[in-house]
């Protein structure tokens, strides 16, 4: 396997302005918003479930609160690199259709499992969501591969990306409301009505790729299969593994995933902590407050895909001197984000402004590493996305308990001197803290 840097030749593109490739790219965003929704509900579910004010809710200590939450991860992971390798033998459109309906079936069940089997069987169908997750990014990378053009890779993809961080936005403000409202169990109805939803949709109108589509116009299909290479006889290729793993680009790669996972984790995990324990401010309690990263986010990444397209496109800038570039701002921009954190007034609205500002800048990674994968090896996008973020998830195990020795001296020093700023800390506090944002990734 090697890298490859496309040469962009004259391709007559579509002269309609909306077509089969954006019908496929709305529809794998809308995946992302839901199954990062089924991902994150219970962060905010759990609170609500064991709110003794209200009739239906459950005697949990933090502890077991703390073991539903995070149980979604024992299952994540698993089937990231078989779900590449299905991917590519019978196509994207199988895997995306298993991982979302089989999630939503098992959302769907939550509330009976929490009433049946208490938080046994609760924890049970989260490490299963957790694993049949695991098909996400493998086929979502196929299905790029497929049908994306080479001209328009960065936004299209990175828009499909974005969907995941707006998904859990929006979940994240609107349970508190939907629990308010319509009771706890309402929080898993709606995700998993609005996956199944998404399963029927899809199933009509979703196609592993242009050659197998009846509702692609023949120019379109052109288009595509030419800007990709793929015009003929379609092979099945066998995955080259040990030129894979010998590969420096892709172990690169790896390494690149992984750094972008720490420092999210980072900003997920210390940050909220420091504004709880050391401003006095719970941002978890506050659904806007706590949206607010990952809305800068969301908002950040459509610059970013249209510049870089526009940058490759012109011949400007290589593909790959245009991956470096995202990079070097996706990964600097935050640890000097960090860096300015560490020496900002501690003033609420002032540490914020920086966060978001971080959380924005890191959006360079959606055309930096993330669509790497399509550029060293199209044919196996799927399972080289399933190697990285397999192993790049590992980076969540350590980060919480790296925050956790990072910040237990500094509030120590706070109880001493006699400042410490509600709620008081304690092992259970920190590590509900931890978890009720550890989703969100």
């Amino acid at each position: 396997m090697i890298g490859i840097e496309e040469q962009f030749v004259d391709i007559q593109k579509p002269k309609s302005l909306f077509g089969a490739r954006h019908v496929q790219v709305l529809m794998l965003f809308l995946a992302m918003m839901i199954a990062y929704g089924m991902r994150v509900n219970m962060t905010s579910a759990v609170i609500a479930m064991t709110n003794t004010t209200n009739d239906n809710s459950f005697d949990w200590d933090i502890k077991i609160q703390d073991m539903v939450v995070v149980s979604f991860f024992w299952g994540y992971g698993f089937l990231q690199i078989p779900g590449g390798e299905i991917a590519g033998r019978f196509g994207g459109k199988v895997v995306i259709v298993l991982c979302i309906a089989i999630n939503s079936f098992i959302t769907l069940l939550l509330p009976t499992s929490a009433y049946y089997g208490d938080w046994k069987a609760l924890r049970a169908c989260r490490i299963l969501l957790g694993l049949f997750q695991g098909f996400l990014y493998p086929s979502v990378h196929n299905l790029i591969s497929k049908w994306v053009p080479l001209e328009e890779r960065n936004r299209l993809g990175t828009i499909i990306y974005s969907g995941a961080h707006l998904g859990a936005a929006m979940q994240f403000m609107a349970s508190n409301a939907i629990a308010d409202y319509w009771g706890w169990p309402a929080i898993f109805y709606i995700n998993g009505g609005l996956g199944a939803l998404w399963t029927a949709i899809y199933l009509y109108v979703g196609s592993s790729s242009p050659r197998v589509s009846k509702r692609v116009s023949e120019e379109e299909k052109l288009y595509i299969q030419t800007s990709l290479g793929h015009v003929g006889e379609e092979k099945k290729l066998r995955t080259p593994v040990k030129a894979t793993f010998i590969s420096l680009p892709f172990n690169a790669l790896i390494i690149a995933h992984s750094g972008y996972e720490w420092g999210f984790w980072i900003l997920t995990t210390l940050i909220p902590n420091f504004m709880s324990h050391m401003l006095g401010v719970d941002i978890t309690a506050n659904g806007l407050m706590a949206a607010l990263p990952y809305l800068s986010l969301y908002i950040m990444s459509f610059p970013f895909g249209f510049l870089t397209d526009y940058l490759v496109n012109k011949k400007l800038l290589s593909i790959t001197a245009a991956r470096k570039l995202s990079c070097s701002i996706g990964f600097y921009g935050p640890a000097i984000g960090f860096i300015v954190l560490a020496y900002a007034p501690a003033d609420v609205k002032i540490v914020l402004l920086i966060l978001a500002i971080t959380a924005g800048l890191s959006a360079g990674h959606y055309t930096g590493f993330l669509l790497a994968h399509l550029d060293m090896a199209p044919n196996f996008a799927g399972t080289l996305m399933g190697v990285t973020d397999y192993l790049a998830s590992a980076t969540g195990v350590m980060v919480p308990t790296v925050a956790s020795l990072l910040m237990q001296n500094e509030i120590q020093q706070k109880q001493n001197q006699r400042k410490v700023y509600e709620p008081a800390f304690n092992i259970d506090n920190h590590l509900k803290q931890l978890n009720n944002i550890y989703l969100f990734i």
